[in-house]
């Protein structure tokens, strides 16, 4: 069956007090309308349209980041849900497969209820949900398992504001009968807009039939202001924590773990409190996220461990069994099996071979001001602690650095290499200085 994705995405969020485009700010660190156009894309569609419209360039930048193909659309007058809509007839013109329309701040529609609504044996399926309070959804107005019309809220008789089950705008049509439809719809109404529930009363007059596949109300979660992203992205938080831990991962303290919603988790994990993952952070089975640990654009292998208070930036490739003390930062960097960096390091724009140990406070001085630069460390190496290594610069395999070094030279494999300057001892001169501070100290509380 052939699919397409209508996405609308062009409201301004004026709640949001923002001028970025509402569907565009960020849920477990992806935007909004990433979240609609990953749960459509498990349904493989032939076409994704983008209706854009305040933000139109923020919009267009986000949607293609996370599907090249994907088209955007405008509506450069906010006219409505149908209007919307219509905006993409252009973009589907010959498709005669069926529509999905999806809201850019409704994120979290699943999979499984997308697919439901494509299986639904009628002409057009709208997703219906019965909220704790209707409040002022639209009404679905049903006969038995038909949907016969939807009413909004403000125009919605008595008897039919006592209904509980609701719109959610989700609806699911063939193309050509859907933009047909769209075609026919009118504005008068309260709000004098083009609706898109105008179509279901349309089509039954027509003969079509209409029906309504239902979902949670957590799935149909619109986010309209601040608070409302805060509580969707807790929400979000929730659902992902328990997920990972009934795929075998281990949160000491879940409500302190952040996930992102690319987060990928291997079983027998463990992850301390206060862990933060941001994007496109993927951590193999049986590794250990100690506390207090940040990482993003990362890859942990199994049997690794990380922290506490470590962060890992994007680049960081950590092979099996790596481990990453507390206070270290790694970024773009490759570290292979068995690697230690245990103490308050920074490693940036290097490659360490196997089994290499690095001391604490050693730093890759990688940024010239202008250009960055890349370390190669072999296996089995030694750093002393407080090294500082210039790059370019490559450590052979077995090689050794000194204690407080600066090493701005290749070395060769199994040299050792030292670079300090020479000890100078002056007898008796610390406590000729500590006299002359004190009294210099004597003096200054004299005056005041």
């Amino acid at each position: 069956m052939s699919v397409a994705l209508i996405i609308l995405g062009a409201g301004k969020g004026t709640r949001m007090n923002s001028e970025l485009p509402k569907v565009v700010h960020p849920i477990a660190g992806a935007p909004m309308l990433v979240h609609a156009m990953r749960a459509g894309a498990t349904l493989d569609p032939a076409h994704t349209v983008i209706v854009a419209g305040h933000g139109a360039e923020d919009v267009t930048k986000v949607a293609l980041a996370y599907d090249d193909e994907a088209k955007v659309v405008l509506q450069n007058e906010q006219l409505g849900t149908g209007h919307a809509v219509l905006q993409a007839a252009d973009a589907l013109a010959g498709f005669d497969g069926k529509v999905i329309v999806l809201y850019g701040d409704t994120p979290f529609v699943k999979p499984e209820t997308l697919s439901a609504m494509l299986e639904a044996s009628a002409d057009v399926v709208v997703l219906g949900f019965e909220p704790k309070d209707p409040g002022r959804y639209g009404r679905l107005v049903t006969d038995g398992t038909s949907l016969e019309r939807i009413v909004e809220f403000k125009d919605a008789l008595p008897q039919e504001k006592n209904i509980k089950l609701c719109n959610s705008g989700v609806i699911c049509c063939a193309a050509p009968l859907l933009f047909n439809l769209l075609n026919e719809i009118t504005n008068d109404n309260a709000a004098g807009e083009y609706y898109l529930t105008d179509v279901i009363g349309l089509a039954r007059r027509a003969g079509h039939t209409a029906t309504v596949v239902t979902c949670s109300e957590a799935e149909t979660l619109g986010v309209n202001s601040r608070a409302e992203l805060a509580a969707a992205d807790a929400l979000f938080q929730a659902e992902a924590r328990l997920s990972l831990m009934e795929d075998g991962v281990t949160l000491v303290a879940p409500e302190t773990v952040y996930l992102s919603l690319d987060t990928l988790i291997g079983r027998d994990t463990i992850i301390e409190p206060n862990v933060v993952f941001g994007p496109d952070v993927t951590v193999e089975s049986g590794a250990t996220i100690r506390a207090f640990s940040h990482l993003e654009g990362c890859h942990v292998s199994r049997g690794s461990v990380v922290g506490p208070y470590a962060r890992l930036r994007p680049g960081a490739e950590l092979a099996e069994n790596v481990k990453i003390g507390n206070f270290v930062e790694i970024k773009k960097a490759t570290l292979s099996e068995g690697t230690k960096v245990n103490h308050l390091s920074y490693i940036g724009d290097a490659t360490i071979g196997a089994r290499t140990n690095i001391g604490a406070g050693t730093i890759t001085c990688n940024y010239d001001g202008v250009l960055k630069h890349h370390t190669e460390i072999g296996n089995d190496v030694f750093i002393g602690s407080n090294t500082m290594l210039v790059a370019p610069v490559t450590i052979g395999s077995r090689a050794m650095t000194g204690s407080g070094s600066v090493i701005t030279s290749d070395v060769e494999p199994e040299a050792l290499a030292l670079s300090r300057a020479p000890q100078v001892e002056k007898p008796g001169m610390a406590q000729k200085l500590f006299d002359m501070l004190q009294a210099k100290k004597a003096r200054m509380n004299r005056g005041s």
